[in-house]
């Protein structure tokens, strides 16, 4: 991303490999939460909007999803319950469910979530959210969600 690593007055704090830039600690937390998927996705919205990038590398991963009080497994029920009710965001809740099954999640667990949200989102909002996760499932084998069915 070049330009972008090399932020001026970047932020820096500790790692556990010392002294890293907010940019650099949200690498580490995307790749935790998203393997290379988000890397990909980050490396080709920063063709277009090299800035935009490095602010969603910044600010939810580097700053959010690096705050120690939840483990990622909370932060993803969140994130798939929040977009899953926004019912306007499916290529996001798509990425968010894969990384609810990149960092733990079963299949089962995602589908309560989702099945949750028609209480409170109602049920075509719910019924949006099954279709991605039935989208995400199909492309994800038994060997990335735990076993789940």
């Amino acid at each position: 991303m070049g330009g972008a690593e090399q932020a001026e007055g970047a932020e820096q704090a500790e790692g556990p490999e010392g002294t890293e830039t907010r940019y650099q600690r949200g690498l580490r937390m995307l790749s935790r939460v998203d393997g290379t998927a988000g890397e990909q996705v980050v490396a080709k919205l920063a063709e277009f909007a090299p800035d935009f990038a490095r602010l969603l590398v910044e600010f939810p991963f580097g700053d959010v999803y690096a705050r120690p009080q939840l483990g990622l497994r909370e932060r993803e029920i969140a994130t798939i319950a929040a977009l899953t009710a926004m019912g306007t965001a499916r290529p996001q809740l798509e990425v968010h469910i894969a990384a609810g099954l990149h960092v733990g999640l079963t299949r089962e667990e995602i589908m309560e979530v989702i099945m949750q949200m028609a209480v409170y989102a109602g049920f075509p909002a719910a019924l949006n959210g099954i279709a991605a996760a039935r989208e995400v499932f199909g492309r994800h084998g038994a060997a990335r969600d735990g076993g789940g069915a």
